[in-house]
Order: structure tokens, then sequence, then C-alpha cells
């Protein structure tokens, strides 16, 4: 499977403004995560800070190719 492309500013502001909402997750492929991140309200807080987190370091995601 090739790996998805994306711009890693773009992503880490995404998750910064709208990541509580799981869209970060969308855009990085990771459909079943996202919707549990939406219902749960970003798992309370805990979970869209842990991403940014993620994010701003570039962790290597599965499937993810960071363009930046």
């Amino acid at each position: 499977m090739a790996k998805k492309k994306v711009d890693w500013v773009l992503v880490l502001v995404i998750s910064i403004v709208f990541g509580f909402f799981g869209v970060d997750r969308f855009i990085l492929g990771k459909i079943g995560t996202g919707i549990l991140k939406l219902i749960t309200f970003g798992g309370i807080g805990i979970w869209w800070i842990v991403d940014i987190i993620l994010i701003a370091t570039k962790y290597e995601f599965k499937n993810v190719d960071w363009k930046k």
C-alpha cells in the first residue's frame, strides 16, 4: 500500500484548531480513530493534546509520508 503524502504544517494547524473533532485523524487516513475522537470530543481533550505533540514531532504514522 502506498503511503499517503501529507503536508506537515497544514495537518499541525488543523490539529490545533479542529483536532478536538478528529479532523486531523481523517486527513491522515485514520477514519476509525477519527470517528472515535469525534464522539469522545478528542478524548476529553487528552487525545487532542497527544495528537498535537505527535504531529509536531513528525511521528511516523503507518502509511503517512510527511511532505515537509
